[in-house]
């Protein structure tokens, strides 16, 4: 048997001095090839190593651990060592018999026993060592490193599965980690993406990596809205992945719908319960409505009217609220009502201090008004002004306020007791008023008397000072004949 592959190793031998194709031979010349079937030998050549016909072109490939003469190891004392070594695992029937050498019989045409070859192994087998053992150590060498590279290349190749969002592939690799295989076989990672197991991972055979790429969704969920990332590829795997209760809900997608790469917008309304209150009765009911409005409409309660809802209609409703409904009936209302006028005061130096005179009368305005009258639930509530309409203009009321002095010497009359007089009159009482109405102040003057002495207004709305200046100047008129009853007291 030829080992082909190897017949082109030509380096020189580690052991031998002589090209590996040319030996040499101690006992006698190196003999031509002789291709004749009847010549001794593996091939008709006589080989300078003992074996017939056996060179380093068509030597054989033994399995390991097979003996022979030719293979025995190198011993520095001329004698061929047996090789006892053999592997638990091999038994004497997988080896390959050991070659023989024919001693007394050879192919036709030649001596059995007389033959070159049998009297060389018989001369070199006690007197030097055996030389093939030296051709043949670097090409087991040489063997043993292809091998061992094959060994090497065939351990770093892995089969794997890898599954890119969904879609598995089987493939080989020799990279080292997941990373480095998703870079070799171009898949772009990205900040949302799932990556199992993780990107430093090492990879080992029959290792299986699924890459599951991020999908942003646009998420309203009982009316909040943000944006999420999912690595579903359905909206049912999403609301599943992002804790969203979808029994009951509102989807405003279908649950089988795929979401691309680029994403969607999904609307979700879960279910609630919500409390009616209307009419006396209370209706609970589970709903994902949108709005308070349609969560009453699902209670089976119809507003009419003016009718509305203890919370906006249009705001969402949450889980467990309670709502009442507000029955209202009611109209319009007008009513005159009068406009207060103003007091505006003027100084006057020509009216004692103390005196203030009413120049112009103040006159009330007139103004319409428009109420909203409403009764929510059998309740009257409080009107609501909705309009006004101004009738007539306030007129204002002026005021003359005296700053002159205000004297009180009266010739003929300061020696007089004045005050015996107001006791007697009014009791010392200055604003005071007799049961007719018709006198008034400390000395009890009538209005008309009161207006004749200089005086403005009422005489008890003046000042105690003005009041007993007007009695002096009146006594000097007419004595004590007004006080009839109470005159006598000026003279003690």
């Amino acid at each position: 048997m030829s080992n082909s592959q190897y017949s082109q190793y030509s380096q020189d031998e580690t052991y031998g001095t002589h090209p590996p194709y040319e030996p040499f031979d101690a006992l006698g010349p190196f003999e031509a090839y002789d291709p004749s079937p009847e010549h001794d030998g593996f091939d008709g050549f006589d080989g300078p190593d003992g074996l017939d016909g056996w060179d380093v072109h068509s030597a054989p490939t033994l399995p390991y651990g097979t003996t022979h003469a030719a293979y025995a190891p190198y011993d520095p004392y001329g004698a061929v060592a047996e090789d006892t070594y053999r592997p638990a695992y091999e038994t004497a029937e997988s080896l390959v018999p050991r070659q023989s050498t024919p001693e007394t019989t050879g192919p036709v045409g030649r001596p059995g026993a007389g033959g070159r070859a049998a009297r060389r192994r018989r001369g070199r087998s006690g007197d030097r060592p055996d030389t093939s053992v030296r051709r043949l150590l670097p090409r087991a060498l040489v063997v043993a490193f292809l091998a061992g590279g094959t060994t090497a290349f065939v351990a770093e190749d892995k089969a794997v599965e890898l599954t890119v969002d969904g879609e598995p592939r089987e493939l080989h690799t020799f990279a080292d980690d997941v990373g480095e295989l998703l870079a070799e076989e171009g898949v772009e990672i990205g900040a949302h993406d799932m990556i199992t197991p993780a990107p430093g991972a090492e990879i080992g055979h029959g290792d299986e990596i699924a890459v599951h790429y991020g999908r942003p969704v646009r998420l309203t969920l009982d009316g909040h809205r943000q944006e999420v990332w999912t690595t579903a590829r359905t909206v049912e795997g999403a609301l599943r992945q992002l804790g969203v209760r979808a029994e009951g809900a509102y989807l405003s997608a279908a649950r089988s719908q795929a979401i691309g790469r680029a994403g969607l917008a999904l609307d979700v309304r879960t279910e609630r319960s919500v409390t009616v209150m209307a009419d006396g009765r209370a209706r609970t009911v589970r709903t994902n409505a949108a709005t308070v409005g349609e969560a009453v409409r699902a209670a089976g309660v119809t507003l009419r009217g003016q009718d509305t809802t203890s919370v906006p209609p249009d705001s969402f409703p949450r889980d467990g609220q309670t709502v009442t409904v507000l029955r209202i009936t009611g109209g319009k209302e007008t009513r005159e009502e009068e406009i207060p006028f103003e007091v505006r005061r003027v100084e006057d130096p020509t009216v004692f201090q103390g005196t203030e005179v009413v120049e112009q009368a103040g006159e009330p305005g007139l103004r319409r008004v428009t109420y909203s009258l409403r009764t929510v639930n059998g309740v009257r509530q409080k009107p609501r002004r909705i309009r006004t309409e101004l009738v007539r203009e306030p007129t204002a009321r002026l005021v003359k306020v005296g700053t002159k002095p205000m004297p009180t010497s009266v010739q003929g009359a300061d020696h007089l007791d004045w005050n015996g007089l107001a006791v007697c009159e009014s009791g010392g009482d200055p604003g005071a008023v007799d049961p007719s109405g018709t006198y008034g102040g400390l000395y009890q003057f009538d209005t008309g008397t009161w207006h004749s002495l200089g005086g403005s207004g009422r005489p008890q709305d003046a000042p105690a000072a003005e009041q007993t200046y007007r009695a002096k100047k009146l006594y000097t008129r007419r004595g004590t004949g007004p006080w009839p009853h109470c005159g006598a007291r000026l003279h003690g």
